[in-house]
């Protein structure tokens, strides 16, 4: 992937296709739909990238663990790519990439008349963008191999997980958290790969593309609704 240009995404949790609408119009380049944490079920997914159709904003689908089914289902009905949590290994991500591409590069299986395909009257154009989360002391142990597998697009660092797990691996010797995540923009940029990162706060944004992630996530809808709710009675007992 030689295309190192920023690209700003969002997480979407709660599973309205009003939300997912809205942050396209918003300009967003991307978004994730989480179906790992997230409040939605599968059978919300679907209209949630209808909401999308004719904007810009490419939707990347979180599956909470590498199941082939659930990876070939989100990608027939239109997601543009997916994100895998908790990718610890090369032999990992390569059945993440199998399960995402078609033969002779993988095992999908192939069906021209679902959505992703406007239902056959296209075929297919490109490989899903496959996005591994590197978020574990054993993912950062493993950052080099993972990130050599072929038809992985992004390094993506969890950085809640990622900090938990240093922090509840104290005899590792793995170095601090912003030397991990200098390990994984390194070990990403040396294999021709884009590396993101979910950040709060839009004011984190430089700090972390100088250090050389593109993909990077702005909050999620969820955390901005809570936090625009309590600053409603805040302002009102303040006044």
């Amino acid at each position: 992937m030689n295309d190192t240009s920023l690209k700003i995404g969002t997480w979407l949790s709660i599973g309205s296709p009003v939300i997912a609408e809205l942050a396209a119009l918003a300009g967003f380049d991307w978004v994730l739909f989480d179906l790992e944490h997230g409040c939605e079920s599968k059978a919300a997914l679907p209209n949630q990238l209808l909401a999308l159709r004719g904007t810009s904003t490419r939707s990347i689908v979180r599956v909470g663990a590498p199941y082939s089914d659930l990876i070939a289902r989100v990608l027939d009905w239109g997601a543009d790519g997916i994100m895998v949590p908790h990718v610890e290994s090369a032999d990992v991500a390569e059945a993440i990439v199998s399960a995402a591409t078609y033969p002779p590069r993988g095992r999908r299986g192939y069906s021209r008349t679902v959505r992703a395909y406007d239902y056959g009257l296209r075929l297919p154009e490109a490989d899903p963008l496959i996005m591994v989360q590197i978020e574990t002391v054993e993912g950062i142990r493993h950052v080099t191999e993972i990130a050599g597998v072929e038809g992985v697009k992004v390094l993506f660092v969890g950085p809640a997980d990622l900090r938990f797990s240093l922090e509840h691996t104290p005899e590792t010797s793995i170095d601090e958290y912003g030397q991990c995540l200098e390990k994984v923009v390194s070990a990403a940029r040396s294999a021709g790969k884009a590396s993101g990162i979910l950040i709060r706060e839009g004011a984190e944004l430089k700090t972390h593309a100088d250090l050389g992630f593109t993909y990077i996530a702005i909050d999620s809808d969820l955390a901005i609704l809570r936090k625009a709710y309590q600053q409603i009675p805040r302002s009102i007992a303040s006044s």
